[in-house]
């Protein structure tokens, strides 16, 4: 709500308010930002001077503020204090922070569908707790709708009308804003809860409008065409119109109830809003984007990769019987996006398609599995200096182990000669060696 300094002529003390900053100024009077000793602030609105001596006006004044104490309801500015006796009569109800409506749709154009339906549930919730209470408000509007962080609440009963109250107007004039007026306020006929509907069903038409179903005009223009015209609902979502031009009917007794409008307006907020989270795409990365090359791991950390790779085949050269494959940690899934045929290799940054990747060269980690139409599970090796380090060793291995078998063999034959074995001879015959010392 916009504020303005207070002017040479405005008060500064009204009862024990002290008074800020100028918040608005109407038909009754002026509303000031005002504060008490423990801080509390308020919105504290004086009375004219010429309506103030009005004793007739004092008196419906004094029943109206008495009945507006009776209101219970947490979508309604709570009334605070009021001196119906002082030379101007004021009342101070509870600050709102926040814009009105109509600033909001101002600055901000039409509001969506979840929105206009959830202010109303919560509207409607309020105007329940007001009719309770014997009391018409009369002049439900956008610029009477704060937008506070707890929701929206209703002000300036300024012009409400209780219960066994007479009207604070004569037969044949019209207390409130052309285009929110019901067609009975604007005929003089008596106020009823159904009054506060009629004006809701235009504040929310606005809201999902940014504009009056009414059109704009002059006074004269704009009562007319609510006593006589359909309302222009062409702009208001398809969910809230049907509703809408219900609230807005000609026939108070047409027009739906404030509990059945909160109910239905409560419902039409939860399906639109659950159909806005079902619109939102999720926060998760698509199919595209998981196969597409990440080119973060093509710089240095693929340096440090090969470098790795490198120093693991070394180890393998001083270690014949321990493989560097058996250290290398397995390749990572991807998930389910990654395509058929295809894998990527631990750190490799690139997806390979058969023999070769998608930017047609070959994958940059050894080891990789490739799959293409007609191979499927083949291995090839993508390091030839590790194939020949493989083969020395097993080389090497084979040699020294033939080596020791026939050093082995060689050390037991002497000393089966020694040992006095027969031994054979050309034609097969075994030759004793005592015999031959004999001979």
């Amino acid at each position: 709500m916009a504020m303005m300094r207070l002017r040479r002529e405005d008060p500064r003390v009204v009862g024990s308010f002290r008074l800020h900053r100028r918040l608005g100024a109407g038909g009754m009077g002026v509303v000031y930002l005002g504060s008490d000793r423990r801080g509390q602030r308020v919105a504290l609105k004086v009375i004219r001077p010429d309506l103030a001596e009005d004793q007739e006006f004092r008196s419906r004044f004094a029943r109206e503020v008495s009945a507006a104490r009776r209101i219970r309801g947490g979508c309604t500015a709570r009334l605070v204090a009021a001196d119906l006796e002082a030379d101007r009569p004021w009342f101070a109800t509870q600050y709102v922070p926040g814009p009105s409506l109509h600033d909001k749709v101002i600055e901000e154009g039409p509001l969506s569908a979840a929105e206009v339906a959830s202010i109303g549930a919560a509207l409607s919730e309020g105007l329940v707790a007001v009719h309770e209470a014997g009391v018409v408000h009369r002049d439900l509007k956008p610029s009477n709708i704060l937008l506070s962080p707890k929701g929206p609440r209703i002000i300036d009963f300024g012009i409400a009308w209780a219960t066994g109250a007479s009207t604070l107007t004569h037969v044949g004039t019209a207390v409130g804003s052309p285009g929110f007026l019901a067609p009975e306020q604007v005929r003089g006929a008596v106020v009823t809860p159904a009054t506060d509907v009629f004006s809701l069903g235009a504040t929310l038409a606005y809201a999902a409008m940014a504009d009056s179903p009414f059109g704009h005009g002059s006074s004269e223009v704009m009562l007319y065409r609510v006593v006589h015209e359909e309302p222009h609902l062409f702009d208001v979502h398809d969910a809230l119109a049907p509703l809408v031009r219900a609230c807005l009917a000609k026939d108070p007794e047409e027009r739906p109830s404030t509990l059945q409008l909160s109910m239905r307006l409560k419902e039409i907020a939860a399906r639109e809003a659950q159909g806005l989270q079902e619109r939102r795409p999720p926060a998760q990365r698509g199919e595209q984007e998981l196969d597409r090359p990440t080119g973060r791991l093509e710089g240095p950390y693929t340096e440090q990769a090969t470098r790795r790779a490198a120093g693991g085949a070394s180890q393998a050269s001083r270690a014949p019987g321990r493989s560097p494959a058996s250290q290398r940690p397995a390749a990572p899934r991807t998930g389910g996006s990654q395509s058929r045929g295809s894998r990527v290799g631990p750190r490799s940054g690139r997806q390979t398609h058969g023999p070769k990747g998608t930017n047609g060269r070959q994958a940059s980690r050894p080891g990789v599995r490739t799959t293409s139409a007609g191979k499927a599970g083949k291995r090839r090796p993508a390091n030839p200096r590790l194939l020949r380090q493989r083969l020395v060793v097993f080389v090497v291995v084979t040699l020294l182990v033939a080596l020791g078998i026939a050093a082995a063999q060689g050390c037991q034959g002497p000393a089966q000669g020694l040992g006095g074995t027969p031994s054979p001879t050309h034609d097969g015959a075994a030759v004793h060696p005592a015999r031959v010392a004999g001979s």
